[in-house]
Parts: C-alpha cells; sequence; structure tokens
C-alpha cells in the first residue's frame, strides 16, 4: 500500500480507553522515516494537538484545528482562517441563555470559559488545557471591537436540551454552520464552508510534493466524512459511525484495540 503521509482524527480514533497515546501507535510512528508527515486533523483547539505530536515525537508538523477553521503550518504559522461571524454567536448564546446549556468559545490559540462547572472540568481532563476564564458577554465585547467571530462554538448540556439546541440551529442557521453532535450531549459548531479535508488540501498544496491521493486518513465521526472521501486511503475505526464506514475504504480495529497503530503495522512497508 503506498501512502506519504498520515492524517488522522484525534479523540474516538488517535487515542485509546485512557485518552491518550498508546506505546504501541508511539512504537509504530517512531518507526516512520523522520520526514513522514503526520498531520493530526481535529475539532480541537491547537494546544489541545500540539502536546500529542510533542509525545509522538513528530513536533513540527502541520495542524488542522476547530475541524479546518484553523490552519497551521510546520512553524505555527496561520495558513487559513475561517471562523463563525459574531452576529451568528451571539444569536446562540441568546438562544441558550434561558437554558442550562453549557456554552465555550474558541478563538485561535483562546478557549474562553465562564465558570469551573461538571462540563469546564470535563473538558480540562480531556483536553489537558486550560481555558480563559471571563464572562461570555466580556468576550463578544471585546470581539465586535476587534471584528472577530468564534473558529468553534461548543455547546454541552442534558440530552434533550441539546436535541431542542440542534433543531433550532438547523433551522435558523443550516446554510452557515457545520453542526456536529458528537455525542447525545455535545454540539461542536463550525463555519459550514470549512472541512478537514479543505485544511489538508491547502497543507498540501503548501508543503508537500504529492496530492490527496497519497494520505492515509483515519476517523470516526461526522467531520470526518469529508476527509476519508477526499483522501487516496480512508480508513475508519471499528467504532466509527455508520455513515464514516460507508464512506471509508478500509476498516480497522476500534480506537480501544489500536485501530490506527494496526492497520499502520499491517500496510506501511517497514513500520
Amino acid at each position: 500500500m503506498n501512502f506519504h503521509a498520515i492524517c488522522s482524527d484525534i479523540d474516538g480514533t488517535l487515542l485509546n480507553s485512557e485518552r491518550d497515546l498508546s506505546p504501541k501507535l508511539k512504537s509504530v510512528i517512531s518507526r516512520l522515516p523522520a520526514d513522514f508527515p503526520v498531520i493530526l486533523a481535529s475539532s480541537r483547539m491547537p494546544a489541545a494537538m500540539r502536546h500529542l505530536l510533542e509525545d509522538l515525537n513528530k513536533p513540527n508538523q502541520p495542524l488542522i484545528a476547530y475541524n479546518g477553521g484553523f490552519v497551521l503550518g510546520p512553524s505555527g504559522e496561520v495558513l487559513d482562517s475561517t471562523s463563525i461571524p459574531l452576529p451568528i454567536v451571539q444569536a446562540i448564546f441568546e438562544l441558550i441563555s434561558r437554558t442550562s446549556i453549557h456554552f465555550s468559545l474558541y478563538e485561535g490559540e483562546n478557549w474562553y470559559e465562564e465558570k469551573e462547572d461538571y462540563w469546564s472540568k470535563r473538558e480540562i481532563t480531556n483536553t489537558k488545557v486550560n481555558p480563559t476564564w471571563k464572562e461570555t458577554e466580556a468576550v463578544l465585547a471585546d470581539w465586535q471591537k476587534e471584528n472577530k467571530g468564534a473558529h468553534k462554538v461548543m455547546v454541552m448540556g442534558e440530552s434533550n436540551e441539546i436535541s431542542w439546541l440542534f433543531g433550532e440551529l438547523h433551522e435558523r442557521f443550516g446554510n452557515d454552520l457545520h453542526l456536529y453532535r458528537s455525542k447525545d450531549t455535545y454540539i461542536e459548531i463550525a463555519p459550514r464552508k470549512i472541512s478537514k479535508a479543505t485544511g489538508l488540501a491547502l497543507i498540501l498544496e503548501q508543503f508537500y510534493p504529492f496530492g490527496m491521493e497519497h494520505i492515509a486518513a483515519f476517523g470516526d465521526n461526522y467531520n470526518d466524512i469529508d476527509l476519508l472521501q477526499k483522501v487516496g486511503i480512508g480508513v475508519a475505526v471499528a467504532n466509527a459511525r455508520p455513515e464514516v464506514k460507508a464512506v471509508a475504504k478500509y476498516l480497522t480495529l476500534h480506537h480501544k484495540e489500536d485501530g490506527v497503530a494496526d492497520f499502520l503495522e499491517k500496510n506501511f512497508p517497514n513500520p
């Protein structure tokens, strides 16, 4: 099997049951050529991705953050930045103001939270990043002055409230937003015109002398569908959504069984 780079989702794909990189995965990656690109593509913010590249001993790699809304080159330079317009962010915030739904804002290298609660603590644990504690109204007021929007809005809460909000957002902003319901209790919100595949195409165009057909990409969720469709070797882990498996060319083991490492070990010429 011939591929010149790896592009992988993180949560539910690359990480194991401890939400960490397994010793087997680290071993397999360490046996790849030193100049072999390992590109992470995630809804995560950059800081929640860099420590994983450090652990893989692949620090100077491009990053596709916020599902393609914020794309960084190998030296950390910003290649592309696409945000949700501030009026839409404000409308989402107003929509949840009379609910118990948790509201998180992401912009560039920044993650903003109002208070420490169950949801913010969970994200801190999962991503190993600490937010900036700041009132949402103050963040939005600053963005108004600075002409900024959000690279990602994440809302979390009880599944019935999240279901209601998903319907409302789809009806009002379906043409403007990607709405990823990664769990029954989460919605990750991104601009409609970007994806992990658009971010990868930009990186390849600027830094690598090969096209999407030479990439092995791994994923598990709705926001990986476009990526797996566009690359030459699209691989779904066994725990992937049925829709993801349907578009993947290959299937590997569950993420808790080192699916990415197993595929690489079996299909790369020498790891």
